[in-house]
């Protein structure tokens, strides 16, 4: 499960993120696009979405591919860690997968931004019943519990077409 946000023509760029997604995975998930403010620095709102793709690849080739596909849209990776950005994927979560950070790979699943709620909205919104492989916990249960569930994140758009 992926996490897709941008900030810098952001209808653009995560449109052309579904197209290549699709074109590369075929049938993928999307949930409604979310408006979020930047956190971390003043800056334009974000649109974000969640994906589900199903995909033979290993996660660290997965996350390459999608390092990549950001590196296409201008993705600037010298610019501080809460900057503007034209894409921002993310694999938040892969299967029941627990993976560390390591000195050779900042791959890290599940993805601490789960916590966020421009992450867990939308996935919950898109796998209800996945269970996270930390907490044992449906994301919709996460959801539930979580502080902002009462004030939802406003929809921006219905789909990524």
């Amino acid at each position: 499960m992926l996490s897709l946000g941008s900030n810098l023509d952001p209808e653009r760029h995560l449109r052309a993120a579904a197209q290549a997604l699709r074109a590369r995975f075929g049938d993928v998930v999307f949930s409604s696009v979310l408006r979020t403010p930047a956190v971390g620095f003043d800056g334009p709102d974000f649109l974000n979405t969640a994906a589900i793709v199903r995909t033979d690849l290993t996660p660290q080739a997965l996350d390459d591919w999608l390092h990549a596909l950001e590196d296409a849209h201008g993705r600037d990776r010298s610019a501080p860690r809460f900057a503007s950005r034209t894409l921002d994927i993310d694999i938040v979560l892969f299967d029941d997968r627990v993976i560390a950070p390591t000195p050779q790979s900042h791959l890290q699943i599940p993805r601490p931004e789960l916590r966020h709620t421009f992450v867990l909205q939308p996935l919950a919104q898109i796998a209800p019943d996945f269970a996270d492989p930390l907490s044992g916990h449906t994301l919709a249960q996460l959801w539930a519990a979580h502080p902002q569930h009462a004030t939802p994140l406003p929809v921006a758009m219905r789909a990524l077409d």
